[in-house]
């Protein structure tokens, strides 16, 4: 069987933990083929999970759990940072795969054998992404393959419709693949990289994606993985500033200048859209502080080398990479639901989207 490594990003987790052993315990895959890192990064209030970790969790590794490592860091690395340090323990240990687990995330038994069997379909799959659903209401998808606006936006395929009202195939190719719950070769992180430090958190799985896809990999979703996410949209959007600085930093990155430029328009419009949205909410605060961000010059110079290179090594065209990609934007929450959104501006820059990649030869 092949080694997985299952990367667990602790922060404080102690809310999640005693559900995310006992799902663990369930798997069926052979535990000593597996491990269950644990990096635990501080919270700015309640501190590290060790001692928690130390008394509950590790008494039962090589029992009723696969092998128990526990890695705590002094500072808080990010959702990137974070789960790079359990990607370079598992490339020293020599593991086949990298799993991702949410901190709210719970596996399945049929998690594991369900992503390997996908990947000895293809050798170009790159990403898997178990299908996600609710918890706990398990019988709603959260994800089903996340969504790409052009204009940056990243949203859950899917989000609450009822998995009896879906067909999904047994792996189907999506834009982005959720950080919450998926699987990668080692060997791939090895040659490409993995998080990326600088996203800190949001939008860092969607660069994964892109970056793997512009390589002419493929990122896919497996149906006969399941994985159940304690997911809430409201926690989502207080890291309001990640999100927006993190997919202006993407679309710079990816799109070549010709696309850049066509977009513009619609990401201007967008942008005062944002920013009206910002200010009704309370978040303006967040705006000003992106705009602080991408003032700055040495900004301007991480991203533009963090483009240069992929610029270089890229082998797919902008009308590949956005084949997949749409005009409109669902909202995860019917109480932020927009009419505005919906009935006019949807439409529109679905419109917009549909004329741009009529010319988008590149």
């Amino acid at each position: 069987m092949k080694k997985i490594a299952i990367i667990y990003l602790s922060f404080h987790c102690e809310p999640y933990i005693d559900d995310v052993v006992a799902a663990m315990e369930t798997v069926d895959y052979p535990k000593e083929d597996l491990e269950f890192i644990v990096v635990d990064n501080p919270h700015p209030q309640h501190g590290l999970s060790m001692p928690y970790l130390e008394q509950h969790v590790l008494p039962k590794s090589g029992l009723s759990l696969p092998k128990v490592t526990l890695l705590p860091q002094t500072e808080n690395l990010g959702f990137a940072g974070g789960n790079n340090v359990g990607v370079r323990y598992a490339i020293e240990q020599n593991f086949d795969y990298v799993f991702f687990l949410n901190n709210d995330a719970y596996p399945t038994q049929n998690t594991f054998k369900g992503l390997v069997a996908a990947f000895e379909t293809d050798s170009k799959i790159a990403i898997a992404q178990s299908l996600i659903m609710l918890h706990p209401e398990r019988q709603l998808i959260n994800t089903s393959g996340n969504m790409i606006q052009f204009c940056g936006f990243g949203y859950c395929r899917d989000y609450r419709v009822p998995l009896a009202q879906r067909s999904f195939r047994a792996i189907e190719d999506v834009p982005y693949a959720s950080g919450a719950a998926f699987m990668i070769p080692t060997i791939l992180c090895k040659e490409f990289g993995a998080w990326d430090n600088d996203f800190f958190l949001y939008h860092e799985d969607m660069e994964w994606s892109l970056r793997v896809k512009s390589m002419g990999y493929r990122v896919v979703m497996v149906r006969d993985s399941m994985v159940y996410h304690a997911y809430e949209f409201a926690r989502s959007i207080t890291k309001f500033y990640w999100m927006e600085r993190n997919r202006f930093g993407v679309l710079l990155m990816y799109l070549k200048l010709p696309t850049l430029v066509l977009i513009t328009p619609a990401v201007v419009a967008y942008e005062l859209g944002t920013y009206l949205f910002a200010l009704k909410g309370g978040w303006a605060s967040e705006k000003y502080k992106l705009y602080d961000y991408w003032r700055r010059p040495e900004n301007w110079k991480m991203w533009l080398g963090k483009r240069e290179k992929i610029q270089k090594q890229r082998s797919v065209s902008d009308a590949e990479l956005t084949r997949d990609w749409v005009g409109y934007i669902k909202f995860q929450e019917a109480r932020v639901e927009n009419p505005l959104l919906s009935r006019v501006v949807n439409p529109v820059m679905s419109a917009y989207w549909w004329l741009v990649k009529k010319v988008l030869f590149w």
